[in-house]
């Protein structure tokens, strides 16, 4: 008796070894940080982040320095490098590896130095209808010199310190009930954080497997020259999401889906 007690267990031993020895790092549920653009919140992916979670993903959607939930923290002293530090600390706090890192609009200025410092901790670089701002550039630099007019005399109504928010319809929201949503949430942008030149210490990306999705409905035409330039490039996966800018809140599934695929 006491020799079939031990075969028996010796018999799951193996099983639970096995078991064990084929689950590979790709079996491990995908992690995504999904970082959003200017003037809005970890509140606009709530409908896609709700997909992807439901698929067996774990989210993150954190909110930025002085925005969404946030903006009662918002002064001057923000920054790009605070937004940058914002994600890094998540990640480095959340002891978070092998992550998707996901930024939309202004927020792939965010992701790319991310990646310049903490490369060991992603495993891929998605820019949904991104500015790609290289060294030395700022978001308002890369603007034609009329937006920055625009952008300067609309900051000066808080003396500086924020952009205010364009209305939810410019980003390709139609639903009215979508419109309304959106419109009651968004909030100024620290003015520095657009003004502030990115610094990189690396290569763009940091040698990650970078992605750019395009969003093909109406397009912002600030966002053109960076789908073009994704696309024309051997360093940049490119897809197309026939969505206007917001699409994680008009096209969450297909969005989710597309985000599902790069596991």
């Amino acid at each position: 008796m006491r020799t079939f007690r031990l075969a028996f267990l010796l018999i799951i031993s193996v099983f639970v070894f096995t078991d064990i020895q084929a689950q590979s790092p790709s079996s491990k549920p995908p992690v995504y940080v999904l970082v959003h653009g200017a003037w809005h919140g970890g509140w606009c992916w709530q409908r896609v982040s709700s997909e992807l979670r439901a698929h067996g993903g774990i989210v993150y959607t954190p909110t930025l320095s002085g925005q969404g939930e946030h903006k009662n923290i918002l002064s001057a002293a923000i920054n790009l490098e605070t937004h940058i530090s914002d994600i890094v600390n998540l990640i480095e706090m959340e002891d978070l590896h092998n992550v998707i890192l996901v930024g939309h609009s202004y927020a792939g200025t965010v992701i790319a130095g991310v990646a310049d410092r903490i490369p060991e901790r992603l495993s891929k670089l998605v820019f949904l209808d991104a500015l790609l701002i290289e060294n030395g550039q700022s978001a308002f630099s890369v603007q034609p010199k009329a937006v920055q007019e625009v952008m300067n005399k609309s900051g000066e109504k808080d003396g500086g310190l924020t952009i205010p928010a364009w209305p939810a319809d410019v980003f390709g929201v139609t639903d009215p009930a979508d419109i309304s949503w959106v419109n009651s949430r968004l909030t100024g942008h620290p003015f520095r954080t657009f003004s502030q030149p990115l610094v990189l210490q690396h290569p763009y990306g940091n040698h990650l497997p970078m992605i750019y999705i395009s969003c093909t409905v109406n397009q912002l035409p600030a966002i053109v020259p960076y789908a073009e330039k994704a696309r024309n490039s051997k360093d940049w996966k490119y897809y197309e999401l026939k969505a206007g800018h917001d699409a994680m809140i008009t096209e969450p599934k297909k969005t989710a889906a597309l985000l599902e695929s790069f596991n």
